[in-house]
């Protein structure tokens, strides 16, 4: 079996300027008195005479191919909190340590979300054409803000993501998976990165905020495009706020029911700028960390022979597995980021006021002190950092779980004999500062016909449908032989594994009594109308 994180590589030899870094062509002495930071202090202490701060860099080759071994390196050469390069060389602190992330985010005193107060942008290091210019450039919203500000700007959003109809979203998210699922049911293969997991969460938002005709292919590549840092990506971010302050301009004048409105008419007043911007951080997040949670948990589910054998044996619902790859493979590995209020200490480091400071969720997730043996079950576990923590928490992370577990079980149940079409290691990723993201997962399945989802979403009948059941084979070499799940003993009122239809998302044959019409059978329907959202 492998992981993503089954390596903790130490450090690679002696500390140098990476190709292209301005420390190139310094002496020592150059180093240590003009720092890497515009004339500032460097940020980091000295290892034999050359600046140790800045000379990792969180964009390139190595963070793209392979950022748990940087983290790890990172995390050997200088602890818990380590001096790191952004896009164009500008320095910055990457926090590595569980504890330092809570610290870090629990107390905005000391590390504020305003991006204002980056010292970088002040001397010109981070110009305004920045490719990360969309992460970090101010903005009136809750992310940027601290105290009263935040509360305000933030409570519009929370009040607005409470109305939501949970029931009514799982209805569409199981309307929605199922037509996604028809476009290549017949094929007997398909891309359930670009054919599923890019898709869905889209389609879903796009109902939520209320834009459901604004879905489209250029929106869904704009919106992974923007947060990538790449030449693109300002132009990725117009578009989608062209789109945004459409339809705000349209609630104005014909309000429904749908957060875009709900923003809109909210007692704390945002301004038609206030309600784009939001509605962009809402659509964004949850796009970007569903997309790339859904393929995450399909590719978990397909390789690791412990979710295989768990998921179809009734020991790990789909709702635990989603959990465990928010630890394994959370969808951000880093949120960019905190902003020191003054000079201060974290992890041992001297932080001074300005600095920029990252959020290491992924190397937090796998910190040794609170997680020393990666292979260890973290069921019932959400101590994990995948949504940040504080008072920036996301409070959307509930619709993003409905959407990866309903959306991966309604695909199951339509696919049931699915497998990997390639070997585990023929996978291939593409790295980000903020995420990184499979960029295929091929399957194959036995072909079937497409389903009927012209109606309704409340219309679908519930009918009984066969336990799915994952069976991708893998060679008996690295499958151990202690790794596969024994069956539970059947209880009364389970599964035959021991599972709850309702825990497990699994439909079971209908009993002899229930196949005549009897009462249990109307009682059990009307659980499965209720947990597939008809």
């Amino acid at each position: 079996m492998t992981t993503p994180y089954s390596h903790r590589p130490g450090p690679d030899g002696p500390m140098a300027p990476p190709p292209g870094c301005p420390a190139h062509g310094m002496t020592a002495g150059e180093l240590n008195s003009h720092g890497t930071n515009g004339g500032q202090d460097t940020i980091g202490p000295t290892l034999d005479g050359l600046a140790a701060g800045g000379l990792r860099r969180l964009y390139g080759p190595e963070a793209e191919n392979d950022p748990m071994g940087l983290y790890e390196k990172l995390r050997a050469e200088h602890g818990s909190v380590a001096p790191v390069l952004l896009h164009g060389d500008v320095p910055a602190w990457l926090v590595l340590g569980h504890s330092d992330n809570l610290h870090m985010t629990r107390t905005p005193s000391q590390f504020s979300r305003d991006s204002r107060r980056w010292r970088a942008l002040h001397d010109g290091t981070a110009p305004p054409d920045h490719p990360l210019a969309p992460i970090f450039t101010w903005q009136p919203i809750c992310v940027f803000a601290d105290g009263a500000e935040h509360e305000r700007l933030r409570g519009a959003v929370t009040d607005s993501i409470a109305r939501i109809d949970h029931r009514g979203v799982r209805r569409y998210i199981n309307r929605y998976s199922n037509r996604l699922v028809n476009e290549f049911c017949r094929d007997g293969r398909a891309d359930l990165v670009s054919r599923f997991a890019e898709h869905l969460p889209m389609m879903v938002m796009a109902q939520i905020l209320g834009m459901p005709e604004e879905y489209s292919d250029r929106l869904v590549q704009a919106a992974r495009d923007m947060i990538k840092g790449t030449a693109t990506a300002n132009e990725s971010n117009a578009y989608v706020m062209t789109t945004l302050t459409r339809l705000v301009k349209r609630r104005r004048i014909a309000p429904e029911e749908d957060f875009a409105t709900w923003l809109t008419e909210h007692p704390a007043g945002l301004t038609d700028d206030e309600v784009s911007q939001h509605l962009r951080l809402v659509l964004i997040a949850a796009y970007e960390t569903t997309a790339n949670l859904i393929a995450h948990v399909l590719r978990m589910v397909l390789t690791d022979p412990r979710f295989r054998a768990q998921l179809s044996g009734g020991h790990m619902t789909l709702p635990e597995a989603v959990e465990q790859t928010l630890w394994d493979e959370p969808p951000f590995t880093t949120i960019f980021g905190r902003w020191a209020v003054g000079d201060t200490e974290l992890g041992g480091q001297r932080i001074k006021a300005g600095d920029a400071l990252v959020v290491g969720i992924a190397a937090a997730n796998v910190d040794p002190v609170v997680r020393p043996d990666l292979n260890a079950s973290m069921q019932g576990n959400r101590a994990h950092l995948a949504f940040s923590g504080g008072p920036h928490e996301c409070p959307g992370q509930d619709i993003g779980r409905a959407i990866a577990d309903t959306g991966i079980d309604a695909l199951l149940l339509r696919l049931p004999d699915i497998q990997l079409a390639v070997e585990e290691h023929e996978l291939r990723y593409e790295g980000a500062l903020m995420s990184r993201q499979l960029i295929e997962l091929p399957v194959t399945f036995a072909p079937r016909p497409p389903q009927d989802v012209t109606g309704p979403p409340s219309a679908s009948a519930a009918v009984p449908r066969p336990q799915w059941q994952v069976d991708s084979p893998r060679p008996e070499a690295v499958r151990p032989p202690d790794q596969t799940a024994v069956p539970a003993p059947a209880e009364p009122g389970t599964g035959a594994a021991g599972a709850t239809p309702e825990a497990t998302g699994a439909i079971p044959e209908p009993r002899a009594e229930q196949q005549a019409g009897s009462a249990p059978k109307r009682a059990w329907r009307a659980v499965t109308r209720w947990w597939r959202g008809h």
